[in-house]
């Protein structure tokens, strides 16, 4: 629905390049993640005889999983690369969360998360436009770097979440 609706964003490094609001889309699925893996008290969950760390994994991996699917299918049906932009986005922005959550807290890893895409917009471009290879969610949607990359950012993101148990610090509402 969106198509090809750019963002004018700055350039600090290189020359600026295409900036889709496809980009910044696809940061509310792994958003909704966070503030929903936030909304349990982490101490009941962690002492709990099941762990529910594991079900937050299996539906994080369930929505990336969902979002691919769901773009590799319009791109079957209407052939646009934005589709697997969109697609592959999604699933490295929850992999991010799933890594972030662990080491910051629910709340400022919402906050990290929606600089991402901002800071790869800054200074992600290099000279003609064209996308640095760490910036991944920049790239084309025929990109294979960018696959297997936001692929990997989701595998990390699930070997994080199993195995760190809580933030070293987080931010509580209450005293």
């Amino acid at each position: 629905m969106v198509g090809g609706a750019e963002l004018p964003v700055p350039a600090l490094t290189g020359q600026a390049g295409q900036f889709l609001v496809g980009h910044l889309i696809t940061l509310t699925p792994a958003v909704l993640l966070l503030f929903g893996m936030g909304r349990g008290d982490l101490r009941t969950e962690s002492v709990a005889s099941r762990t529910v760390r594991h079900w937050d994994v299996a539906l994080a991996v369930s929505c990336a999983a969902a979002g691919l699917l769901t773009a590799a299918i319009c791109h079957i049906l209407w052939p646009t690369d934005i589709a697997m932009v969109l697609g592959r986005n999604i699933a490295g922005y929850i992999g991010l969360a799933l890594i972030l959550r662990p080491l910051v807290g629910h709340r400022v890893a919402g906050g990290a998360l929606a600089a991402v895409p901002l800071a790869c917009a800054a200074a992600g471009w290099r000279t003609g436009g064209r996308p640095e290879p760490w910036a991944w969610l920049l790239h084309p949607g025929d990109s294979v770097l960018a696959v297997v990359m936001a692929t990997a950012t989701l595998l990390v993101g699930v070997s994080v979440a199993l195995t760190r148990r809580k933030p070293p610090w987080e931010i509580d509402a209450a005293p």
